[in-house]
């Protein structure tokens, strides 16, 4: 990954270390989608690159773990949370949203004490999604 990249990912988790930890509510649906229709969003984790999705119009998405490998899916909101379900997967995974200082906050609601992402600015970054895996 580039250094400029990553330097991206490193000022985004100390600003986002530094920020207060006031209680911001949650985002509802409609504020979600309004955020992020028609976004490429990249999130970081311990100041570390995690993954990037493209959000879409009638709630469709597509992820990444920024390995070349995409899988398209769909959110929905259910209980607060903003749920998303993905091909080749049952289960729903769980989040909710938070308006921080620098963008998105994301906590997992499947297991709170497992993830917490933050939005990481990418200027003109683009998701890279390579074709299928094809013969011998």
């Amino acid at each position: 990954m580039p250094g400029r990249v990553l330097s991206l990912f490193l000022a985004a988790a100390l600003a986002a270390q530094a920020a207060p930890t006031r209680a911001e509510p949650t985002m509802s649906a409609a504020e979600f989608d309004a955020y992020t229709r028609g976004k490429t969003l990249f999130y970081g984790q311990n100041g570390r690159p995690y993954g990037a999705e493209v959000y879409r119009d009638n709630r469709r998405v597509q992820w990444s773990f920024l390995d070349g490998v995409c899988k398209e899916g769909e959110w929905y909101e259910e209980n607060g949370m903003i749920c998303f379900t993905y091909e080749n997967e049952l289960d729903p995974q769980c989040w909710t949203f938070r308006e921080g200082g620098n963008g998105l906050i994301a906590r997992f609601e499947n297991d709170p004490a497992a993830t917490q992402l933050y939005e990481v600015d990418e200027a003109g970054q683009e998701l890279i999604c390579l074709g299928p895996k094809v013969g011998v």
